[in-house]
């Protein structure tokens, strides 16, 4: 029961050692490897929460530690990955540092997240860790949607829009279920079966495609929810 005590923890660690790891790599062509490490980190996120609830272990270090890995994982990362981009697409120019409004915005998301406790069956802003899949998740991205990586325009108008997306006051459905029926869960089941099927159509391409779906979803159930 000792160690089981620090599983939850030790899960976070390794989304932070992730993170770090590729960090490291984000510095070299291709950028693959940041990507699928990412993907690993997400992992680690998520488990770390599901053997606390399992387990019924709750600890302020825990969510502490959550937030600082998350910030080095779905922050610092990504923001390298696309300074990498940026310095390899405008070389000699101070464009590049653009990358690190990513860096920026996400610490205040995750901050901002740690103090609204009105997010728990939405969330105010993109997650980082979508994000995070997003912008790293653009090196799989081929025709027609692979302009996006091969414009300076482009990188530079994804580090802004993103950066902003993170702290902007929309609500974005949490993939949470109190229940499985489909009257109360009529949009994650067909984001989830939407998903499977782009998964299945693009393979890892599908990743950035998935947190557009997010994005766009959650914004017209929100508009006609108004209506």
């Amino acid at each position: 029961m000792a160690f089981a005590r620090h599983l939850p923890n030790l899960l976070t660690l390794g989304n932070l050692l992730c993170g770090c790891i590729g960090i490291l790599l984000a510095r070299e062509f291709p950028l693959i490897t940041p990507a699928y490490l990412v993907w690993l980190a997400c992992v680690f996120d998520f488990f770390d929460g599901f053997a606390a609830r399992a387990l019924k272990i709750t600890s302020t270090i825990g969510k502490e530690l959550d937030s600082l890995a998350d910030m080095v994982s779905f922050g610092v990362l990504p923001s390298i990955v696309m300074f990498t981009w940026l310095e390899r697409s405008a070389p000699e120019s101070y464009i590049p540092y653009i990358a690190f409004l990513i860096a920026m915005f996400s610490a205040l998301r995750l901050a901002k997240f740690n103090v609204d406790e009105n997010q728990t069956d939405s969330f105010i802003g993109l997650p980082t860790p979508a994000n995070a899949l997003f912008i790293t998740g653009l090196v799989f991205l081929d025709t027609p949607f692979y302009f996006i990586t091969s414009t300076t325009t482009g990188l530079v108008a994804v580090s802004i829009i993103f950066s902003l997306l993170l702290v902007a006051p929309i609500h974005l459905f949490a993939l949470k279920f109190k229940n499985f029926s489909w009257t109360d869960n009529k949009l994650r089941f067909t984001f989830i079966g939407l998903s499977v099927l782009l998964l299945g159509w693009k393979q890892a391409e599908a990743v950035p495609l998935i947190i557009l779906l997010y994005i766009i979803l959650s914004l017209a159930t929100g508009v006609f929810a108004k209506k």
